[in-house]
């Protein structure tokens, strides 16, 4: 199989099932900017740091690669000609999201109580995390977006926002495990 294709040279590309879009359609740019998200992650899981949060990593990764594959399916495409869901065994479900709120949770309680926003930045990893967090809003936006001219599972826009939750979280406790200054971002008066 072949890298380059030569279909996309007109400015278009295939979305799952075949149907053929711009590529700055909102589809390509949603599912775009969560492979972009997914590539930053993975340069957070290459950075020196402890072996439950590359495996948490991982599973983020995995499920990204599920948001992607359900953003880039048309309404139409999703189920094919035989009455079979295309997706069947694929989707985001409640105890992703959750696996996500828990983690949050654990990581809070060795971190001091946040009392004012704090500045990206302290250490190289941490700045990766608020990177991919911000891209990671960026999606979710983009999602939205979508969502009001596509249908868009309600669930997917969900975890894309407590994904962000957890990479602002888990910046917050590699500053913690680094010795990471973190800065508080206090208001000029």
């Amino acid at each position: 199989m072949k890298v380059y294709t030569k279909t996309g040279d007109n400015g278009t590309t295939a979305l799952f099932g075949g149907t053929r879009v711009p590529k700055d359609h909102a589809r390509i740019e949603s599912y775009g900017t969560v492979d972009e998200l997914n590539s930053y992650i993975g340069l957070i899981r290459d950075q020196e740091m402890n072996s439950h949060y590359k495996e948490i990593l991982i599973e983020i990764q995995d499920r990204l690669f599920t948001v992607g594959a359900i953003l880039a399916t048309p309404p139409e495409k999703e189920v094919l000609k035989n009455g079979e869901l295309r997706l069947k065994n694929l989707g985001i479900l409640e105890t992703d999201i959750t696996l996500l709120e828990t983690e949050i949770d654990n990581m809070e309680e060795s971190l001091p109580p946040m009392t004012h926003f704090v500045l990206p930045g302290g250490h190289q990893t941490v700045s990766y995390c608020h990177i991919a967090r911000c891209v990671c809003r960026r999606a979710e936006r983009l999602a939205v977006h979508l969502s009001h001219n596509e249908p868009v599972a309600e669930i997917t826009i969900k975890y894309l926002n407590r994904l962000s939750d957890y990479l602002f979280v888990l910046a917050r406790k590699l500053s913690f495990d680094l010795k990471a200054e973190e800065v508080k971002w206090i208001p000029r008066k």
